[in-house]
């Protein structure tokens, strides 16, 4: 689990976060959602030890970030798992070799143990046979796997997505969404996803925090999400055409109460 208490942080005097706390616990997928320039990224940012807050604690199971010593960081790092939004494969490596790469940076495992770890995640993400691909030859949903993998092939305790479906099509993001959700099961992962796509916050939107220029305004799930009185969150959720429907059955079962 990873635990944020009273976090805040600000460039020059530009407050971006203000006084965020929330619970990440494992098992489930967490979602940050809000609009560009929200916060989010700048709030996993200090999560993840990118950025320092100005104030407030971040633990990881119960471990504060602030006390942790070299070595413990160091193995934090090794827990951590990133899907990046531009999926930052390396081009010059095949699949094989970006999945390899957390092997090589932090494991003592021979190559013929990293070969077999490669291999048993890449067809979890279902790219078996692809190993000796590069990057500029695989679909778009294709590298989003083969950074997923990647993010996983340590077997982390924490994975941090930062707009997973951004560029692909929604039949494509719902596969990934569905692969985030399965793999966040499967391996018990204190998984956070940063997005504002609609589709994945109504599909694996197990816990949400929403943020607004810089503060939590709302927190529940997408079962609550649809019912919020909050104007803010509605203004964000209901912009989206994906949930017009949604609206319109709101208000219906709102009139026969």
């Amino acid at each position: 689990m990873i635990e944020i208490q009273n976090i805040s942080k600000k460039f020059g005097d530009h407050v971006v976060i203000d006084n965020i706390s929330a619970q990440f616990k494992p098992g489930i997928c967490n979602l940050i959602i809000g609009t560009s320039g929200s916060g989010k990224t700048v709030l996993v940012k200090c999560i993840v030890d990118l950025l320092k807050a100005d104030k407030g604690e971040i633990l990881f199971d119960k471990m504060l970030l602030s006390k942790m010593d070299k070595d413990e960081r160091k193995e934090l790092r090794q827990n951590l798992g990133m899907l990046f939004q531009g999926n930052a494969l390396f081009d010059s490596l095949t699949v094989e070799d970006n999945v390899k790469f957390p092997l090589d940076m932090f494991s003592t495992l021979t190559v013929a143990e990293k070969k077999i770890k490669v291999n048993e995640i890449l067809a979890r993400v279902n790219l078996e046979e692809v190993n000796n691909k590069f990057p500029a030859e695989l679909s778009g949903g294709m590298k989003k796997r083969v950074g997923l993998a990647r993010a996983l092939v340590m077997k982390p305790k924490y994975l941090f997505c930062d707009e997973p479906n951004s560029g692909l099509d929604p039949q494509t993001s719902m596969v990934i969404d569905k692969l985030i959700e399965e793999l966040t099961i499967e391996f018990n992962i204190t998984t956070v996803v940063v997005t504002h796509d609609m589709n994945s916050v109504m599909e694996i939107g197990n816990h949400i925090i929403y943020l607004h220029q810089g503060k939590k305004e709302w927190e529940g799930s997408n079962k609550d999400i649809i019912y919020s009185e909050n104007k803010l969150l509605n203004n964000f959720i209901f912009a989206s055409e994906f949930l017009q429907d949604a609206k319109t059955m709101r208000m219906q079962s709102t009139q026969k109460k």
